[in-house]
């Protein structure tokens, strides 16, 4: 990410920038965009996903993948783990949708090319997954940007109020949760039982149940803070990557 914007200045360009749209990406089964993001006479590459776009799917209402990415944006930035790029909604030239500040790296790198350097930050991914029940945790779906840094994408099959984690990340099995990360586990669990700030956001991108189904997930993660072993049914996405 571009280290001389802060992140409030990224999403206001989000949010306030006109938007040029620059190519389709092909390789996704929803439409999605890489767009030019126009404010003030700067540029920013941005990731544009339109809700008219989504494909229906069985077990997510239709229309609502764009409310996801939002949200999991939120959680991630809530919890200051800063692992999911700056994301908003807003009107673009294909209706309402998502659009994602678009960090630039190799298309050819993935988790399983980069897994052993960048254990770390690859556990936070993980544990954020479990959060949100994340159901398409592909190996394309992390990235190294050119700055070395590691961002998590593509979070608009996630918080289902049934249990749908479906990752490539397995890799932490039976270890434990730093302490840091459970200390802002707890915080967030008594932020969703406040409603101060975040939950009044959130309501507004998911379902009662999908925010009751989060608590409990949260509940039970700080009840035995270790990493968890694949539940029953298919615990991988497919494509893996």
């Amino acid at each position: 990410m571009d280290e001389s914007r802060s992140v409030t200045e990224i999403l206001q360009h989000l949010q306030a920038g006109e938007i040029h749209m620059d190519g389709y990406v092909p390789w996704g089964s929803n439409y999605t965009f890489i767009v030019t993001m126009t404010h003030e006479g700067v540029e920013m590459e941005a990731v544009y996903k339109p809700r008219e776009g989504e494909q229906p799917l069985w077990d997510f209402p239709t229309g609502t993948l764009c409310s996801r990415e939002r949200a999991a944006y939120l959680v991630s930035d809530w919890l200051k783990w800063d692992v999911i790029p700056p994301t908003i909604l807003r009107e673009g030239p294909q209706g309402w949708g998502s659009v994602q500040f678009f960090i630039d790296h190799d298309p050819e790198e993935n988790f399983f090319t980069f897994r052993d350097d960048y254990g770390a930050d690859l556990r936070l991914v993980a544990l954020l997954d479990l959060i949100i029940n994340n159901a398409d945790r592909k190996g394309g779906h992390v990235i190294v940007g050119t700055d070395g840094r590691l961002w998590a994408i593509d979070h608009g099959i996630a918080f289902h109020d049934e249990p749908k984690l479906r990752t490539v990340i397995w890799d932490y099995v039976g270890e434990p949760f730093e302490a840091d990360w459970v200390g802002r586990m707890e915080a967030l669990q008594m932020e969703l039982a406040s409603g101060s700030e975040l939950l009044p956001q959130l309501q507004e991108l998911l379902s009662r149940r999908e925010l009751q189904a989060m608590q409990n997930r949260l509940a039970k993660l700080l009840n035995q803070p270790i990493f968890p072993e694949p539940g029953p049914g298919r615990p991988y996405p497919w494509p893996l990557v």
